[in-house]
């Protein structure tokens, strides 16, 4: 994993008995860690080399803030954070292969304040004039658009990227074709996100799963969350384990 949480005041509390040497041990061990996902080798030489740092020191942090175990030095708290880590990105990808967030189904018999109120035309009305049909208009594009909100797994920044382009092309963003676009999305296997903002970079008002044939799946979530799948793919192409002797 390339991010994790760094707590500074909790870090302080433990470490503050540390030589400078030793924190600077500390924190290259535990960036080693969270980044290969595996403990530390049992061979201290080994890691001392690496960390750039004398073995004596390396082994002093290693026996105070890690556990020795036949795999190697492990830390609690990091295995959790890793776990965690990956239940988030599973839970990511799973959002991504539904089509997004789940859609709430229709009750055959509404709430009385969701009826559809009855409406009385008035044939006496004079014809607006030009000021009050542009009102009107406005007023009109307005609640279209409003009435769509913005999916739970998109940015805001998409999003309104998304409904700039839409006013841009005169075409007001409503329920009905932002649940076609999801439905899109969910047949290609792509999170709502990454689908607007390929609409957004090649002017589309609208999506078809077709469209992506032949092309290299975007990962597909939040702007944070994109990142680290992206990073994530980088880590996985990697032929070199850090902790590896070099032959």
């Amino acid at each position: 994993m390339f991010y994790y949480q760094f707590n500074i005041g909790d870090y302080i509390k433990h470490t503050s008995h540390l030589s400078p040497l030793e924190d600077i041990a500390y924190r290259r061990l535990l960036d080693s860690y969270y980044d290969t996902e595996k403990p530390i080798p049992n061979n201290i030489p080994l890691v001392s080399r690496r960390l750039r740092i004398d073995a004596d020191t390396v082994e002093i942090v290693l026996l105070e803030f890690f556990e020795k175990t036949e795999e190697g030095y492990r830390n609690k708290r990091a295995d959790v954070e890793i776990e965690a880590y990956h239940a988030f990105l599973d839970k990511q990808k799973a959002n991504g292969i539904k089509g997004g967030r789940p859609k709430n189904k229709p009750t055959d018999n509404p709430p009385l304040s969701q009826a559809e109120p009855k409406i009385t035309l008035n044939t006496n009305r004079e014809p607006l004039n030009e000021k009050q049909q542009l009102l009107t208009s406005t007023k009109t594009k307005t609640v279209a658009q409003g009435a769509c909100n913005c999916p739970e797994t998109v940015s805001e920044e998409v999003w309104q990227d998304f409904l700039t382009l839409r006013r841009a092309k005169k075409a007001p963003l409503t329920k009905s074709a932002l649940r076609g676009i999801e439905k899109e999305a969910g047949k290609a296997g792509i999170e709502i996100e990454a689908v607007l903002r390929e609409c957004c970079a090649r002017g589309w008002t609208g999506f078809k799963a077709d469209w992506m044939k032949g092309k290299a799946e975007p990962f597909s979530v939040g702007a944070a969350t994109r990142k680290i799948l992206e990073r994530e793919l980088e880590k996985e192409a990697r032929l070199i384990n850090p902790w590896e002797e070099i032959q």
